[in-house]
C-alpha cells in the first residue's frame, strides 16, 4: 500500500489514546478504532506510521500489530487467549533436559534450574523436571496457579505474553520476562540454549541463524509493548 497521509499523531479521545493519519483515525484490521490506554504506547505506533516510507510495510510496525491483535482478537475471545498461553505449562521447554552431553544439560541446568523454582516461589507452582521427551503429568495444583497467574493479565500483557510464550516455548520464561525477573536478553538466552549449544559445536546455518534473529526482535517487541502499555 502506498502511504497516504502526510503525518501521523496521538490524539486522547474518550476512551484513552487515538492515533491519527492527517487527522483521520487509524482503525485495526477489524476496523474498529485504533484506541489505546497510554499516550506512549498510542505515541510509539504513531512513530511507526511516521517511519514508513513511500510505501507502507505493516512488518516494520510491530506495536501496531500487537495493538491491534489485542483489541481485535484478545478483547473478544479472552478466555480462549488465555486457555491457549496456560497450555504451555504442562509441556514447558524448562521442565525438559536433554539426556547428553553433560555440557548441554548442565548449561540448561543453569538458566532452567532458577526459573523453574522462582515459579514455584512466585505462584506456588511447583514442577517436575524430566530428561528426554517423555511426556511428564504436572500436578493440577501448578497448573491452575499458572493458568491463574495467565488470567491475571489485561488483554494488551496477553499479547505481550503470547508472543514471548511462543517465541521461547515457555510459559515460565514469558511470564519471568514480564515479571521483571528476565529482561529482554536473558530470556532469550534462556529459550535458546540448545540452539546456541548446537551451532557452537556444528556451525551456524544461515537460515536459521536469521530465524534466530527474528525471534529474538519478535521476543524485545513484546517486552516493550507490555511496558508502553502499563498505565
Amino acid at each position: 500500500m502506498k502511504r497516504f497521509y502526510k503525518s501521523a499523531q496521538s490524539a486522547p479521545n474518550d476512551q484513552g489514546f487515538a492515533v491519527t493519519l492527517d487527522g483521520r483515525p487509524v482503525r485495526t484490521p477489524a476496523k474498529q478504532s485504533l484506541t489505546v490506554a497510554t499516550r506512549a504506547l498510542a505515541d510509539a505506533i504513531a512513530a511507526e506510521w511516521d517511519a514508513q516510507d513511500d510505501e507502507i510495510v505493516p512488518a516494520d510496525m510491530p506495536m501496531m500489530r500487537m495493538a491491534s491483535t489485542a483489541i481485535d482478537r484478545v478483547d473478544t475471545q479472552f478466555e480462549a487467549v488465555v486457555e491457549e498461553i496456560a497450555a504451555y505449562g504442562g509441556t514447558d521447554l524448562v521442565c525438559y533436559r536433554s539426556t547428553d552431553p553433560q555440557e548441554l544439560q548442565e548449561r540448561e541446568a543453569v538458566h532452567w534450574q532458577p526459573l523453574v523454582e522462582w515459579a514455584g516461589e512466585r505462584y506456588g507452582a511447583v514442577l517436575k523436571v524430566t530428561s528426554g521427551i517423555v511426556h511428564v503429568q504436572q500436578d493440577d495444583t501448578a497448573l491452575q496457579a499458572l493458568h491463574d497467574a495467565v488470567a491475571g493479565y489485561d488483554s494488551y500483557a496477553l499479547v505481550a505474553l503470547h508472543t514471548a510464550v511462543t517465541v521461547s516455548g515457555s510459559l515460565i520464561i514469558g511470564l519471568a520476562l514480564l515479571e521483571g525477573r528476565l529482561d529482554d536478553e536473558a530470556a532469550w538466552a534462556a529459550s535458546s540454549v540448545d540452539e546456541h549449544f548446537q551451532a557452537e559445536k556444528w556451525g551456524e546455518d544461515r537460515e536459521a541463524a536469521q530465524r534466530q534473529r527474528s525471534l529474538r526482535d519478535e521476543l524485545s517487541h513484546a517486552l516493550q509493548f507490555f511496558r508502553l502499555s502499563r498505565p
